[in-house]
């Protein structure tokens, strides 16, 4: 078993995973991953808690794709939270769990107060509990061009409008899914129709417009443009991912939609007025339409 938040699953949780999906195999066990929701520092300190690179349902599925065979999801309250180092081990990784390796991050902490350490979990599982005693093992660290590929680098290269360094360090584009919504239908007035999706917690990347691939219940990843943000020209409230899908008139309420970010164009603005946010939208269509040809120009030279 592995613990922590595990946000984005990353390379360096990729190889976490992969070297753990080793060892269950070698043994004949299952890999659980378990993590926690709300988040600890969402809990504690929810004005300085990170923006989550993945919802729940995200790290289920990238989860599941890296080998992971079960997912547990603690809820972290109160009262989980006043567990000490030895109650969380015994409750959890022994008796819940019967976990025979664990890996964690050499900074991790648990228990009340976080006063348990690797050294404290490396000593119980070496000395038993309940008379069952646990390999620990600490995360290896993974780098990317000389830099430690973590969440938090994540976040910032989303933050600084760099989705393609972000895909680097995820392993893949960036991600984020929802469900259709019904809209202003403001779009659809101006010949540029949206599917809207409703941001509920604090997004990663900047707002701003990008040229993403829309991904559709039945698999099909189509070309689109979409703006996150709050759409400050028409007095907006709330954050909305909005996407354009190019040369598409299907509908599609109600279809739950990953959108994969591809490239920045620029950041969210207020114009003077509505025809001025129209001949934006056609210019920034007209870009989309140009970066995702040659992305798959690019693709198609790649392949043998």
């Amino acid at each position: 078993m592995t613990i922590g938040n595990f946000d984005g699953l990353h390379r360096g949780h990729q190889a976490v995973l992969a070297e753990l999906r080793d060892a269950a195999q070698a043994r004949g066990l299952p890999l659980l991953l378990m993590t926690f929701e709300p988040t600890p520092k969402e809990m504690f300190a929810p004005d300085q808690a990170p923006a989550r690179l993945a919802t729940l349902r995200e790290k289920a599925e990238l989860a599941a794709r890296h080998g992971v065979d079960r997912m547990l999801c603690a809820r972290f309250d109160k009262r989980f939270a006043a567990q000490s180092p030895e109650e969380f081990v015994e409750n959890v990784v022994v008796r819940c769990l019967a976990a025979e390796v664990v890996m964690v991050g050499a900074d991790f902490r648990f228990g009340a107060k976080r006063a348990g350490d690797f050294a404290l979990l490396e000593q119980m599982g070496r000395d038993g509990v309940q008379g069952q005693t646990f390999e620990a093992r600490v995360m290896p660290t993974v780098e990317l061009s000389g830099e430690r590929v973590s969440s938090t680098a994540v976040r910032q290269a989303l933050a600084d409008g760099q989705p393609g360094k972000a895909a680097e360090l995820l392993g893949r584009s960036y991600c984020m899914s929802g469900r259709v919504t019904g809209g202003q239908r403001l779009g659809r007035t101006l010949g540029v129709p949206t599917a809207n999706l409703i941001i509920r917690r604090k997004p990663a990347p900047c707002f701003g417009v990008y040229a993403v691939l829309a991904e559709l219940e039945d698999g099909r990843q189509l070309p689109a443009a979409a703006s996150l943000g709050v759409r400050p020209t028409v007095n907006g409230q709330g954050c909305v991912l909005e996407v354009h899908l190019l040369d598409f008139s299907e509908t599609l309420y109600g279809q739950h939609m990953k959108v994969h970010f591809q490239h920045f164009l620029r950041p969210e603005k207020r114009f003077d007025d509505v025809p001025a946010l129209r001949d934006a939208m056609m210019q920034d269509i007209a870009e989309v339409r140009r970066l995702l040809a040659a992305d798959a120009i690019q693709t198609a030279g790649s392949q043998p």
